[in-house]
């Protein structure tokens, strides 16, 4: 059971945990009744195969989905095991009656019309910030995630590199269903752009650095980082591959600001310092993003 997270019933964390699923799934079917489906695009997903029989049969997309979704679900429980709480059978629930509801309210016109580019953009804007935002709520997608799950345990590859290649066996379905290319270009696009969105809802826009630092004027170092940029570290030790001497090495997290203040400090006193800079996704802890938000 330990796929499955519970939050306790009608406590703060239970009301937090499904409204972001509400609101997600609410914001991912605007992504796909407003800017994906009226141009026929399938990035992949049940949701790319029901936009496809739609345009085919003029079957609705939600009711298409959910019937989908719930055999590939059961599929997942049987095979899987309990990797599929009651979150999850919400969100993709929830996902077809937003879009059952755009459908009947809305309608099947584009948002913005004869711009297709701007709609794949958007669209992925939306199904990432959706798609994100049910993430964090511990949920799945259920779908194609299932299906590679599935995959996964047969052929043990990276669950990653399948989804990738069911969606796009998904985004070549459309290309076969409607003989244009366009259609599987701004579908990979909607693909590339809601992966992006989903990792900056997930993570956030961190902006930090993370340096590795060697130098001999290691004390110099410490103290511009603890008195002038009241920042925090750790010093680790270390030893020369060449020489085999000890070594410092500093490890700390700084802004982009504070990393130009602090190349400049240590161009000065040691031209011959080595420095790694690494872009922080996300960090957690004092100083930073609190691990209770996590």
């Amino acid at each position: 059971m330990a796929f499955v997270t519970k939050e306790k019933f009608l406590s703060k964390e239970w009301f937090v945990v499904y409204s972001l699923i509400l609101i997600g799934t609410f914001i991912m079917a605007a992504g796909f009744v407003l800017f994906i489906s009226p141009y026929k695009l399938a990035p992949g997903g049940v949701y790319g195969i029901a936009i496809i029989l739609h345009h085919l049969f003029d079957f609705p997309i939600g009711l298409s989905a959910l019937i989908m979704d719930i055999p590939l679900t059961i599929l997942g429980i049987k095979i899987l095991g309990p990797r599929f709480g009651a979150k999850t059978i919400v969100g993709f629930v929830s996902t077809s009656l937003w879009v059952s509801l755009l459908e009947w309210t809305y309608g099947y016109e584009p948002l913005v019309e004869n711009d297709a580019l701007l709609s794949a953009i958007f669209g992925g804007v939306l199904i990432g910030v959706g798609l994100g935002l049910v993430f964090k709520s511990r949920a799945t997608s259920g779908g194609s995630d299932i299906i590679a799950m599935i995959f996964a345990k047969y052929t043990h590859l990276p669950i990653g590199q399948l989804l990738i290649i069911v969606d796009s066996a998904i985004v070549l379905l459309g290309l076969a269903a409607f003989g244009k290319w366009e259609i599987p270009l701004y579908s990979w696009i909607v693909i590339f752009i809601s992966g992006k969105v989903i990792d900056v809802v997930l993570h956030g826009l961190d902006y930090d650095k993370t340096l590795f630092i060697v130098s001999n004027k290691e004390e110099e170092i410490r103290q511009k980082i603890l008195m002038d940029l009241n920042r925090g570290g750790t010093i680790l030790n270390g030893k020369g591959m060449y020489n085999g001497q000890d070594k410092s090495i500093i490890f700390t997290v700084v802004s982009r600001r504070e990393l130009a203040v602090l190349k400049d400090f240590i161009h000065r006193i040691d031209p011959d310092a080595f420095l790694t800079v690494i872009n922080a996704n996300e960090i957690l802890g004092k100083g930073f993003k609190s691990l209770n938000e996590e």
